[in-house]
């Protein structure tokens, strides 16, 4: 315990001024994260050969800075990159020409697997680019949502949500997190960012709370396939970067899509 409040210290006094900083420091230094992140990923599939890695790396940190200036981006995706993925990795199959090391489902998994952490990353970017206070909503979603699922689930928890995923993770729990999630965000985001609109605020805060522990379920789930605790020990009693950013790496993703409904 006392190693995981020491690492919460840390995380907090070097991404609060950078998230309040934004502009290149932020860039920067989510591009960092998000290359950390691929590293985990990477980590389950040891035998991949040295180049593919140097590869994936290469496409995870061009997809995170891609358009990293323009807030307009979503609509302007180019695609030639999407087939110079294609291109790389699957003639990379004929080069390598070693179905133990490198086939077909490495292939399409690390295309797909690049796109997520890539994209994923780069939203991170673009909404710190259109609101500081929109990106504290969001984290301020996950944050508060997970904090009182797990003290609602400790205290009350009794039905398990997905046992064979998370055997932890209550039913009580959940519906907790999310209520107090939704109210301190709600107000948040009514008192701070807009109040046009009080109800549907509400309820997208609320369909986001759920969507981040649906985000935190995959992940247990990818874990649960690997038969793996954490994805990495890189923050000292948390785990992982993907461990840490599963729930708000959904809950922007889900903004994003619904966004002009707020």
């Amino acid at each position: 315990m006392k190693e995981r409040i020491i690492s919460a210290i840390i995380m907090l006094i070097i991404f609060v001024p950078i998230l309040i900083i934004g502009s290149y420091p932020f860039y920067i230094f989510t591009l960092v994260l998000s290359l950390m992140a691929t590293y985990e990923l990477l980590k389950l599939k040891p035998k991949l050969p040295n180049l593919i890695k140097i590869i994936t790396y290469l496409f995870v940190g061009y997809l995170v800075l891609y358009n990293y200036l323009n807030t307009n981006y979503l609509i302007n995706f180019d695609f030639r990159i999407l087939f110079s993925m294609f291109l790389v990795y699957l003639t990379s199959l004929v080069v390598i020409n070693d179905q133990e090391k490198y086939n077909y489902k490495d292939a399409f998994s690390l295309i797909g697997m690049t796109l997520f952490l890539g994209i994923s990353f780069n939203n991170f970017i673009y909404i710190r680019n259109i609101s500081l206070y929109l990106m504290i909503y969001l984290f301020l979603i996950t944050t508060i949502t997970d904090s009182f699922a797990l003290f609602v689930g400790k205290k009350f928890g009794k039905r398990k949500v997905a046992p064979k995923i998370s055997p932890n993770k209550t039913i009580e729990g959940c519906i907790g997190g999310s209520l107090f999630g939704c109210v301190f965000a709600s107000l948040f985001y009514i008192l701070v960012i807009n109040n046009t609109n009080i109800l549907l605020t509400i309820v997208i805060t609320l369909f986001l709370t759920i969507i981040g522990q649906f985000g935190d379920l995959v992940k247990s789930n990818i874990k649960r396939h690997e038969k793996i605790k954490d994805f990495s020990n890189l923050i000292p009693g948390h785990g992982g970067i993907l461990d840490r950013l599963d729930s708000i790496i959904f809950v922007i993703m889900t903004y994003i899509l619904i966004s002009n409904l707020i």
